[in-house]
C-alpha cells in the first residue's frame, strides 16, 4: 500500500500513524504543501493522510496554494474516489473542497479532553471497537461550520459539533489530534505559529502541564489511534478487494 501524506507545517507530520506505516510494511511519501512542493498525480498512490498546519482554510491570497490543494483534493475524492484520512486542518481542507463551511471558533479547543461519538459514529465502520466517549487532543480555532447534507456527523464536543464526519465510504474528516505520541505536545509548544494560541488559552506553564497530562494518558490515546488505524485501513483493502 502506497500512501501520500500532505504536510502544512515541520511539525505536523504523521505522528503516531508514522509508526504503525512502518511497522506495517507500508509506503509513506511526505509532501510539504507549503513550501511549495508539488502535488504528484494521485493515481500513483492508494490512499490520501491529510494533516493539521497553522493556516486557515480561508487565508487563500496569504497562502496561494491553499486553492490547489482544495482542488487536487476534490478531484482526488470526487473523480478517483482515493481514500483519505485528514486530520485538523486537513478535514477542514476535505470539508471545504467537497463544499462544506470552514470558520472561527467562538472559543477555541485546546486540552487534552473527552470527545463523543454521535450516534452514526457509534455504528460507523471507522469507530468499530472504539470507545463511544475517548479522552485525545484538541489544538484549533477554527471548526467545520457546515457539511453537505449526505455528509453523516460522527464524533462531537460540547464546543464543537463536528469533530468526525464521513465525506464518502472511504474518506473521513477527523478536527481532533489522533496521531499523538509523546513528543507531540512540546514539539507544537516549542513551535511559533502553536505556542501563542495554546499559552493564550490555558496560560503560560501550559505546554508543561498539557505534556505531562497526554502522557499520562497516552496509552488510552493510542489504543484508539490504533483501533482507528486497523479500522480504516480494513475499510481500505476491502473497497480495493471489490
Amino acid at each position: 500500500m502506497r500512501v501520500l501524506l500532505l504536510q502544512h507545517s515541520p511539525v505536523d507530520h504523521a505522528g503516531v500513524f508514522g509508526e504503525y506505516f512502518e511497522a506495517d510494511g507500508i509506503s509513506c511519501k511526505s509532501i510539504r504543501v507549503e513550501r511549495g512542493e508539488q502535488l504528484p498525480r494521485p493515481d500513483g498512490y492508494d490512499v490520501l493522510w491529510i494533516m493539521g498546519g497553522p493556516q486557515d482554510t480561508w487565508q487563500e491570497e496569504e497562502f496561494p496554494w491553499l486553492v490547489e490543494e482544495k482542488v487536487w483534493i476534490r478531484e482526488a475524492v470526487r473523480d478517483r474516489r482515493m481514500p483519505v484520512m485528514g486530520f485538523c486542518l486537513g478535514a477542514q481542507l476535505l470539508a471545504d473542497a467537497l463544499g462544506g463551511e470552514v470558520g472561527r471558533m467562538a472559543k477555541p479547543e485546546f486540552g487534552l479532553f473527552d470527545v463523543a461519538l454521535t450516534e452514526a459514529g457509534k455504528t460507523d465502520p471507522l469507530f468499530e471497537n472504539v470507545d463511544p466517549v475517548y479522552k485525545t487532543l484538541h489544538w484549533h480555532g477554527a471548526e467545520i461550520k457546515r457539511l453537505p447534507s449526505d455528509m453523516p456527523i460522527l464524533a462531537e464536543t460540547p464546543g464543537c459539533k463536528i469533530q468526525a464526519f464521513r465525506a464518502t465510504p472511504t474518506a473521513y474528516g477527523i478536527q481532533y489530534h489522533m496521531e499523538l505520541t509523546a513528543e507531540t505536545v512540546t514539539e507544537w509548544g516549542n513551535y511559533d505559529d502553536y505556542r501563542g494560541g495554546l499559552v493564550a488559552v490555558l496560560g503560560d506553564d501550559a505546554v508543561l502541564k498539557l505534556d505531562a497530562e497526554a502522557k499520562q494518558h497516552m496509552p488510552e490515546c493510542q489504543r484508539m489511534a490504533r483501533q482507528l488505524y486497523d479500522n480504516f485501513m480494513g475499510l481500505v483493502q476491502r473497497s480495493a478487494a471489490s
